[in-house]
């Protein structure tokens, strides 16, 4: 009994080692809060520590682990939403909403992150996890418990709302700034 705890520890430990950064980048990119994506990959890890057994016999560790981290950012984007809501009914905002300074040269990137906050949490973990993470349209489906054909109409409504959101003047298109915020991501980028 010792040496199978021993086993699936340290099999645990090897799977914390190469998955703990991607699925904090995951939570980063789905909640939009550096802050919070440490904490949510650290519970995500947790949970899986707690159901170890099943989840290596299942067969699909990583897709799993993907899967809580997806429910933790959206409960944790859910309790935001409705903290902000109590907040605002409680301060009614004086004069005009305090905007964003004028004319700040923003690169890519934070353009990106902004434009992914304001997709609804289905098109936002479809756009991430398709083109963050290089996932297969079957792979998106297992991770958020979704038909393949959601995945596929949920990516292209985002991509198509990204568009839309990140439509600039200049000679810069909105999805050549899609695909450079999205590389850069994938490449490691600001997390």
């Amino acid at each position: 009994m010792g040496a199978a705890v021993d086993d699936a520890a340290a099999e645990f430990h090897e799977f914390f080692e190469a998955h703990y950064a991607e699925l904090a980048r995951l939570a980063h990119l789905l909640t939009g809060e550096a802050d919070a994506a440490d904490d949510l990959a650290a519970d995500a890890l947790l949970a899986l520590w707690h159901r170890w057994d099943r989840v290596r016999e299942a067969g699909h560790p990583v897709a799993y682990a993907r899967g809580v981290v997806a429910n933790l950012a959206r409960t944790r984007i859910r309790s935001a939403v409705r903290e902000r809501r109590r907040i605002a009914l409680f301060w009614a905002p004086r004069g005009g909403e305090g905007g964003a300074a004028d004319g700040p040269d923003v690169p890519a990137v934070i353009d990106v992150q902004e434009a992914l906050r304001r997709l609804p949490f289905r098109k936002r973990a479809c756009v991430v996890l398709r083109h963050a993470f290089d996932l297969s349209e079957r792979d998106t489906s297992l991770v958020l418990g979704i038909s393949v054909g959601t995945v596929k109409s949920q990516t292209s409504r985002a991509v198509a709302e990204l568009q839309r959101l990140l439509t600039s003047p200049g000679p810069e298109t909105p999805a050549a700034r899609v695909r450079v915020a999205l590389a850069a991501q994938r490449s490691g980028g600001d997390r």
